[in-house]
This record gives C-alpha cells, structure tokens and sequence, in this order.
C-alpha cells in the first residue's frame, strides 16, 4: 500500500529550526560560535581516519561547513545537527541526514565524534534521537549507513540500533590516495518500531563510538 506523508521532509527539515533533546545531549543546528570546537574535532586525524576528507587544515573549513549545512537546512535539502553536551554546553559531534529521497521515504545518517567523547555512549544516545525524529517526524521507511568496514566501533553502534549490514561495496573510496571499500547497512521502519524500546535502553547505558564518511557536510553529499 502506498504511504504519501502529509508533509514532505524537505519542507519539516525547512520548517522551525530542529532541536532533538536526550538526557545528556542537545541536537540542534550548528552555528558560528561552534567553529573553534568543530575545528578541533575534524582537524583530529583519530576522528578524520575514516572520513571521506583529510584532518581540516584551517578555521575556515569550520566557517564553511556552518554557511553550507545552514543554506543547506533552509533549503530542505539535508539535515545537519551539532551534538552538545549539556553538563558543559560543548560541541563534541555532529549528526546528519542527508541523501533524502522524498519518493521513496529513504535518507542516509551519518555522524562523528570528538575524540575525547569516545566511549561514554554519546553517539549513541544521539543516533536514537535522531533515528526516532527520522521513523515519526520524517516518516521515513528506510535508513543507510555508508561505513569503512575496518571501523569496528561505527559497525557495532549501527548493529546495537538494528541496522543490518546489506552489502559491501569494494574500493568505493580513494582518500589521499587510499583506496578503502564501503560496508553498507540498512534498517527500516518496521524494525526500528519492533526493537524501539531496546534501542532507548541502549541510549541510557551507552553504546559505542563511531566515526563516518561526511559526505554531506564536504560537498559529496546533497548540492
């Protein structure tokens, strides 16, 4: 049977600015102010191991990531969401849905963390929210993640929140001239609605920290 959502996602995502709140963190767009700590964390050859981009260079990468994903979100044409933290109100990540496909109810998630967030559950108690927002406020049918197989920490996150992994996709990436494969994975509607109360179980003991491809925010993502 055909579902049509009485409001398209890119008109939501061009609506009111979004703000997604979790017991720790606040998702919410990013901003001038945030330039500083998005340097730091994408200028962190750690973070930017798996990234579709070397470690930013210069301040102004921040500058430019903030105008892009803030036309970006006017426009409806993707969703990028800081992650601060509320004990101290610091960027320590970012979040996105990106490659939005109205027609067939589908978009791709994708997220990185400031190294010294790693393992305390931030990510993902910040995927929660953002899937929850995804499945009700969106009506999506149907998420992907797009990941370097050799993250293992981005692949156990993804399976703790019922993604499945669907396919590898082999010599997919050339980043400074390494050439890396994609492990794609996949969770629907139906399954993220069976194993939702897990899920949020998860969200409060923590879970595992992941890194991604930023497709979005680097200009290979949504134009």
């Amino acid at each position: 049977m055909s579902h049509e959502p009485s409001t398209t996602l890119h008109d939501i995502i061009k609506g009111a600015p979004i703000v997604l709140d979790t017991q720790r963190l606040q998702l919410r767009l990013v901003r001038e102010s945030d330039a500083a700590d998005l340097f730091a964390i994408f200028s962190d050859p750690l973070v930017t191991r798996y990234l579709s981009h070397r470690p930013w260079t210069h301040i102004g990468n921040a500058h430019e990531l903030i105008a892009r994903t803030a036309a970006a979100a006017s426009a409806g044409t993707y969703l990028y969401l800081g992650i601060e933290r509320k004990s101290d109100g610091k960027l320590i990540g970012e979040c996105s849905l990106f490659n939005l496909m109205a027609q067939c109810r589908r978009a791709e998630v994708g997220y990185t963390l400031a190294h010294e967030a790693w393992g305390r559950g931030y990510i993902g108690e910040a995927l929660i929210a953002l899937l929850e927002f995804a499945f009700t406020r969106l009506e999506l049918n149907r998420v992907e993640a797009d990941i370097d197989p050799r993250n293992a920490a981005s692949a156990r996150t993804l399976e703790r929140l019922g993604f499945q992994r669907e396919g590898l996709l082999r010599e997919r990436w050339i980043v400074d001239g390494e050439v890396s494969d994609t492990a794609l994975y996949g969770l629907l509607e139906r399954e993220w609605r069976a194993r939702r109360a897990d899920a949020f179980e998860l969200g409060a003991d923590g879970g595992g920290d992941a890194r991604r491809f930023d497709k979005s925010a680097f200009g290979s993502g949504p134009a």
